[in-house]
């Protein structure tokens, strides 16, 4: 099997619902035959058909932002993976069919970040890369060391800039992977009366920080009655999958 979609869970900022959640959306929408794994450290409660492998090694103490432990996955040898792999973040929603993340043709695609128009930079919550075949992220990452936050701001930066000086970064068409926050909310003061906008063209949505999918799904309003979100009803046919 060449072809996989892989997710990481580490910690208990995410139990294993949403795994098991994802598991069902992707195997809902995608058509062409895959492998799902999820590199974790705990995969008590995973539902039949996930595919559980120890998380990659990386030493990242001492970088306060988690996220860098998904520059693990670009080791010389990813478990017993081959072929494409298509990492997918495990706050996310899928509406429509992911054949087309799998059909497009190069090495390296990723979000463009929403918000960093002016800059490389994409954001990793869906990016796609050929398994085992560039550990010099993880030789260049060790390079950084600890003042690697001085140049970067997050592991996404780091790896588009990484993928950039390769040749090799590709954006997903801007289409395909919306942010809720960023294209589905309604400006003051219009989100205290209507309900988040579905995006009819999006095969993904992007909960990228707060409101999470169950916070957005039950209604959201942030401290100090910030980032008010009416509940999104539309939310619950993909998510009851």
């Amino acid at each position: 099997m060449d072809k996989n979609v892989i997710c990481i869970k580490w910690g208990t900022k995410f139990g294993a619902d949403y795994v098991n959640r994802l598991h069902r959306m992707v195997e809902k929408n995608l058509t062409i035959p895959h492998r799902f794994v999820c590199f974790t450290d705990n995969s008590e409660g995973f539902a039949e058909g996930i595919e559980v492998r120890p998380l990659p090694e990386l030493n990242d103490e001492g970088i306060p932002d988690r996220a860098w432990k998904k520059l693990g996955l670009f080791t010389d040898k990813l478990a017993d993976l081959e072929g494409e792999a298509l990492f997918l973040d495990l706050d996310l929603v899928i509406r429509d069919s992911l054949d087309c993340f799998f059909e497009q043709p190069g090495e390296f695609y990723i979000i463009k970040d929403w918000d960093f128009p002016n800059d490389i930079i994409g954001n990793s919550s869906v990016f796609k890369f050929q398994v085992n075949k560039h550990p010099d992220i993880i030789e260049n990452f060790y390079k950084e060391g600890k003042d690697i936050r001085k140049r970067y701001k997050n592991e996404q930066a780091f790896l588009s800039y990484q993928m950039h000086n390769k040749g090799i970064l590709k954006y997903w068409d801007k289409s395909w992977c919306v942010s809720f926050k960023r294209n589905c909310l309604h400006s003051f003061p219009i989100n205290f009366f209507k309900e988040a906008e579905e995006p009819e063209t999006a095969k993904i949505v992007v909960f990228h920080g707060r409101p999470n999918p169950e916070q957005a799904r039950k209604g959201f309003c942030g401290k100090g009655g910030f980032r008010y979100i009416k509940p999104v009803k539309w939310l619950d046919k993909y998510m009851e999958v």
